[in-house]
């Protein structure tokens, strides 16, 4: 009788347990995720040789107007299509490149010779 009545007493308790544990599982078996890819890998970076700096200056001469300069490309590079320059860290300029020259057009920044201390070139393919 003291059997009975416990198993009475501690049946719902035990099938909702059941019923939660099972529902545990149906969610768990439900996450799938699809098929994707992703990738990492490494190349070298080859760069390009600039020669030849040549600056033209302004009317004014202490202003430079244009920057021109030969670009060619290290074992492994391609003539670039994209270069541009910076002077003293300040603006970027856009340069136009034909057969490994590139003529790029500083005037608009009134860059000044006694200020010009650094060019640095950025040159992509």
């Amino acid at each position: 009788m003291f059997v009975s009545h416990l198993f009475s007493r501690y049946l719902p308790i035990m099938a909702l347990i059941l019923i939660l544990v099972a529902s545990a599982f149906a969610f768990a078996a439900g996450n799938s995720v699809p098929e994707s890819g992703a990738g990492d890998g490494q190349g070298t970076i080859s760069g390009y040789t600039v020669t030849n700096i040549d600056y033209t200056l302004n009317a004014d001469p202490t202003l430079i107007d244009t920057v021109e300069f030969d670009i060619a490309p290290t074992a492994g590079a391609n003539t670039p299509d994209v270069v541009t320059v910076q002077l003293n860290g300040g603006a970027w300029f856009a340069c136009a490149v034909a057969a490994g020259h590139a003529t790029c057009d500083v005037s608009s920044g009134s860059i000044t010779v006694l200020s010009a201390n650094n060019l640095r070139v950025v040159a992509a393919e």
